[in-house]
């Protein structure tokens, strides 16, 4: 990605702002950098995501961004300046992810988030099973670095009757995210490319750029991956492994066409390449016409199948799943003894206990159901308030809508300013590997509809404004 080169001015600005200010004042808006320096949204946005990774600054959805608060410390004086020679230059960005992740004050609007809300997690089952398996003395000692073997046999079978799974081919881990960040370091060596589709999940890029990876990013369109273009990327570059959410891409919503499927399984064969397919939304299907995992069709090894429970159930249970055969299983198995050993006992036995009870179906079902009512209100409120202004695709599952602004617009501008209004929204710029190919935001449709309805009506003024 391009650089600004003004960007260390930028820095060297806000460090100068940081030393004058006392502890939790807050700094200049983008919108005010923007216009002191005559540098882009984009330049100030990485200006504040390096002094976030350094602890100098902290972003607050739904306020703006603050000098970091000195925290109590016994050793007043100390000097920790030496720790940025040692250090040296970051791979990680972790700005954005950090904001993303950071709990917003109670009386913001929530128009982007990662999981479903409080009132449609499965906590009461969560805590029931808890509260039972953590009597299980026998769940409190060392476990398989694999997990518990009903839970693999779990979900070995819920990637469909009749494949070639079995839970000797599953590894349990602490989380879709770190299943992502393992299976990126088991099967690309540093320095190497990895291909991606773009927009993908900000969360991917981020962990790959962790790992030192080459991204190159793929387009899609409404139908998914272009094969022609993934076709031509495996060629050119040589990659041998392509990451992609083939259903209800995050953030896109993106659902890769039945033609499609076999053309893309058949490219990766041709280029003796892995596919991690990253099914992180299968029980937030909207319609009941959700395909079958790429998985199923995978007879030669090719995909490494990665399943998450904490988006349908709640964000703590952080279990999920990957799924591998051949040489790639015995990689993972290593590359997770690197990580963490094995994910807590109680807690995997808390997930099967939850998925194996009459009520998970019937809170799948309870939160589809919300989720229709509340994407059939935005999809509403973003007609009535902005019209032919803005253009977006129904999604059929998840919990996002991407939206495309006009591309005067930036979408860094407009999340800041919504900020200011106590509205959290996402700037799409996030989902790109790249440089973007537009101006979009990225809306959950998981809130209440009172709430979707408050924030487009919010959002809606200040896009008014700027076309």
């Amino acid at each position: 990605m391009k650089r600004d080169n003004r960007l260390p001015t930028v820095i060297q600005s806000l460090r100068n702002a940081i030393v004058s200010a006392r502890p939790g004042a807050r700094l200049p808006s983008v919108r005010t950098l923007v216009n002191e320096h005559r540098v882009s949204p984009a330049t100030v946005e990485r200006a504040f995501a390096q002094l976030v990774s350094e602890g100098l600054i902290e972003p607050r959805p739904g306020q703006g961004t603050f000098v970091r608060q000195a925290r109590e410390s016994t050793s007043e004086g100390a000097d920790f300046s030496w720790q940025s020679v040692a250090l040296g230059a970051t791979r990680v960005d972790g700005g954005f992810m950090n904001t993303l992740l950071t709990v917003p004050p109670p009386e913001s609007l929530i128009l982007s988030m990662g999981y479903l809300p409080p009132d449609l997690q499965a906590s009461s089952l969560l805590a029931s099973a808890l509260r039972q398996n953590s009597r299980r003395l026998e769940l409190w000692d060392r476990l398989p670095i694999e997990g518990l073997e009903p839970l693999r046999t779990w979900f070995a079978r819920e990637v469909g009757q009749g494949t070639v799974f079995s839970s000797h081919d599953v590894i349990i881990c602490g989380g879709g995210q770190a299943a992502i960040a393992t299976t990126f370091r088991a099967l690309v060596p540093a320095g190497r490319p990895v291909l991606v589709e773009t927009p993908t999940y900000s969360g991917a890029i981020s962990a790959a750029r962790a790992t030192g990876l080459e991204l190159v990013p793929v387009a899609i369109d409404e139908q998914g991956v272009r094969p022609d273009l993934l076709a031509d990327a495996f060629r050119q570059t040589g990659a041998r492994v392509f990451y992609s959410q083939p259903t209800f891409s995050n953030p896109s919503g993106t659902v890769l066409s039945a033609e499609r499927r076999a053309v893309v399984l058949d490219i990766a064969a041709k280029a003796r390449a892995f596919i991690i397919e990253d099914d992180w939304a299968r029980d937030l299907d909207l319609t009941g016409t959700i395909p079958a995992p790429l998985a199923v069709s995978d007879q030669h090894g090719h995909v490494v199948y990665i399943r998450s429970l904490a988006k349908s159930a709640a964000p703590g249970l952080r279990v999920a799943a990957i799924i591998a055969r051949g040489a790639a299983s015995a990689r993972l198995k290593s590359a997770r003894c690197s990580d963490d050993f094995f994910v807590s006992g109680p807690l995997q036995a808390a997930a099967l206990t939850v998925v194996s009870a009459p009520g998970w179906k019937r809170h799948l079902s309870t939160a589809r159901t919300a989720l229709i009512e509340r994407r059939d209100a935005l999809v509403s409120a973003l007609n009535a308030e902005l019209g032919s202004h803005v253009t977006f695709q129904v999604p059929s599952g998840g919990m996002h809508l991407w939206l495309r602004l006009p591309d005067h617009i930036s979408d860094d501008a407009i999340t800041a300013d919504m900020a200011r209004q106590g509205v959290v929204i996402s700037a799409g710029r996030a989902w790109f590997p790249a440089d973007p190919e537009g101006s979009f935001l990225r809306l959950t449709f998981a809130a209440p509809p009172a709430s979707l309805r408050e924030g487009v009506r919010r959002l809606a003024q200040v896009i008014r404004e700027k076309i």
